[in-house]
């Protein structure tokens, strides 16, 4: 039988070798040398103890943190590299497929794995944004923490939870660097950041959601967030009993729900813990949180764009079952029923008065005294309604849009606004009813839901353990703009200019003529974190921090100038006007 032609081919090759020692010879040593290489770097691995990403896993210079779940390894930055930086922690399970529309669930366990926490992890979806999108996904559950290098679980340093903001809608500050914080603390208080569920994903409401899921996810993953730093935050040298809240804007909004939650109860009533000693909240934000069956047409409307309108009572398992991308094209606001067709309400999807986490609306609990009592400040910028209001040309085009953001408003209601805001001085590049719409709309949401917590705070608890404050510090370009003193900006000086990810940091004027309000601002919070008392280690040369008191002191904030105001009594009555407004807002 003749010989194949393959097998034929090899046995060809095969005498060629063999007749000719040299190449045999040279065949050997390839072999040999790649095994030895091969084993040279296996050894290597062992004797040096390295994990495979050029790191020795015992080097003391990598921080590593054991959850239990999973052990996460860190980063050293800062000056000297005094810093550990975790980024990307998983701080819950991926809210998707069962998961989606339901209170978050703790991670999986997998005990002993390494996890690399060198890089920020996605963003939760906002309203708009396109699918797929590399900055943000459904799975976005994740934390951040920044903690002194030295710190071990015996240090129990004090923790700052910061809650970003983004009108509940996006997650506007979800990079955000806790370094500067930590290094100008001397090093003794741990930062703590994290994404939560915003838009549809995190604020969906209807009935069918409260028997087949769960309402005001995002606030849920918030708590959750919370409980893994009562938890975990040892393991990183913070202590778990010596928690400060503080959020931005809706983030600020968020703690003063976070006050409220379960009826003011002081401990959370899953964990039956308490989960902080402090509150802080910078620009409150106070949207329209409506009650569930006001709500209902969102609702539908989610359905009917998604295909899911003719499934009832299998609806929420249509939506769980629809693709991320089907499902974030729904993420869109829309004018509210019988509201103005423009402009389209710039916060679509808020918190809901669920009857469980909120009884009943924020102004209603404050006023009855059911929050929890801890020491808090509360305050704003000068103009807070700038970024947010139209650029109205006639009183007609400023009541549309506070129609628009507080749909429920009548014509008498508006009218009596127009009488309390006028028409101001105009403003650079803007029409000359857009003073008057910013002012409103920055007072009605911003400002004296803040006042109205301080004297809530007056009425019913310690009036010594509440501050207010008004951040007047001017930019140029600011100002140029039309804009004064915008919504957060005292985020800057209050987290550091450096702490903003992207190679410009925060705004220049923060590196130059306003670099000194930044120590300024740092201080008074760092002291706030560490000692629930802004003014006791607090910037040398600044003023005592006065309570805001039966007059209604707060700390007034400008470049050059660090004083103690009382609010005018002007405002103060416009902020009465607007209590009694507040539950045709649903404020």
């Amino acid at each position: 039988m003749q010989k194949r032609p393959s097998l034929l081919l090899l046995t060809n090759l095969w005498r060629r070798i063999v007749t000719r020692p040299w190449i045999l010879t040279l065949f050997a040593v390839i072999v040999v040398g790649f095994l030895a290489l091969l084993i040279g770097l296996a050894i290597g691995l062992i004797l040096n103890n390295e994990n495979g990403d050029g790191e020795k896993v015992s080097d003391p210079g990598i921080p590593r943190a054991n959850l239990g779940y999973a052990v996460y390894r860190g980063t050293l930055v800062g000056d000297t590299r005094g810093v550990a930086q975790y980024l990307g922690i998983r701080y819950a399970r991926a809210p998707v497929g069962d998961l989606r529309f339901r209170k978050p669930v703790d991670p999986e366990v997998h005990n002993g794995r390494e996890v690399k926490a060198h890089e920020f992890g996605p963003a939760c979806l906002g309203i708009s944004a396109p699918y797929p999108n590399a900055a943000q996904d459904e799975d976005c559950l994740y934390a951040n923490v920044w903690a002194p290098a030295n710190a071990t679980v015996e240090s129990k340093l004090p923790v700052w939870l910061f809650i970003q903001g983004g009108g509940y809608t996006v997650n506007a500050n979800a990079n955000w660097n806790g370094t500067q914080v930590v290094q100008r603390s001397g090093n003794s208080i741990i930062f703590v950041n994290f994404n939560y569920r915003v838009g549809l994903w995190g604020f969906l409401a209807s009935e069918h959601v409260r028997a087949d899921g769960d309402l005001n996810a995002g606030l849920l993953d918030q708590r959750l967030m919370m409980r893994w730093v009562r938890r975990h935050i040892a393991q990183f040298g913070g202590d778990p009993d010596h928690v400060v809240i503080h959020g931005a804007s809706a983030g600020g909004g968020s703690v003063a729900l976070h006050l409220l939650a379960h009826g003011g109860n002081a401990t959370d009533p899953e964990s039956g813990e308490r989960l902080f000693v402090g509150a802080v909240g910078e620009s409150v934000f106070f949207p329209a949180q409506p009650f569930v069956e006001e709500l209902e047409w969102q609702f539908d409307l989610v359905l009917q764009r998604t295909g899911c309108d003719d499934r009832d009572e299998e609806a929420m398992a249509c939506l769980r079952g629809l693709s991320t991308e089907v499902l974030q094209a729904a993420n869109v606001p829309a004018p509210f029923p019988g509201g103005p067709d423009m402009p389209i309400d710039l916060f679509f999807w808020t918190p809901c008065i669920d009857g469980d986490f909120l009884r009943d609306l924020p102004y209603v609990l404050f006023d009855k005294g059911q929050f929890v009592n801890v020491p808090a400040i509360m305050g704003s910028t000068t103009d807070e309604g700038t970024v947010f209001a139209v650029n109205a040309a006639t009183p007609d085009e400023m009541a549309k849009f506070l129609q628009s953001n507080y749909p429920l408003l009548s014509e008498s209601n508006t009218s009596a606004i127009l009488e309390r805001y006028p028409q101001l001085d105009s403003l650079p590049n803007h029409n000359i009813w857009f003073p008057s719409t910013a002012k409103a709309y920055g007072e009605t949401t911003f400002i004296c839901p803040g006042a109205h917590i301080l004297n809530s705070y007056v009425r019913h608890l310690n009036s010594t353990k509440a501050w207010g404050y008004r951040y007047d510090v001017h930019d140029n370009e600011q100002i140029a703009a039309g804009l004064g003193v915008p919504h957060v900006f005292s985020s800057w000086a209050i987290l550091g200019p450096d702490s903003e990810a992207g190679p410009m940091g925060g705004p220049r004027s923060y590196y130059t003529y306003n670099a000194g309000v930044v120590p300024i601002m740092m201080d008074y919070w760092i002291s706030f974190v560490r000692t629930l008392d802004p003014s006791r280690i607090r910037y040398v040369g600044t003023p005592l921090w006065q309570s805001w008191g039966q007059a209604d002191k707060r700390l007034l904030v400008q470049t050059g100038n660090v004083s103690i105001e009382i609010m005018p009594s002007d405002q103060e009555n416009r902020c009465a006007f607007w209590k009694t407004l507040a539950p045709v807002m649903r404020q």
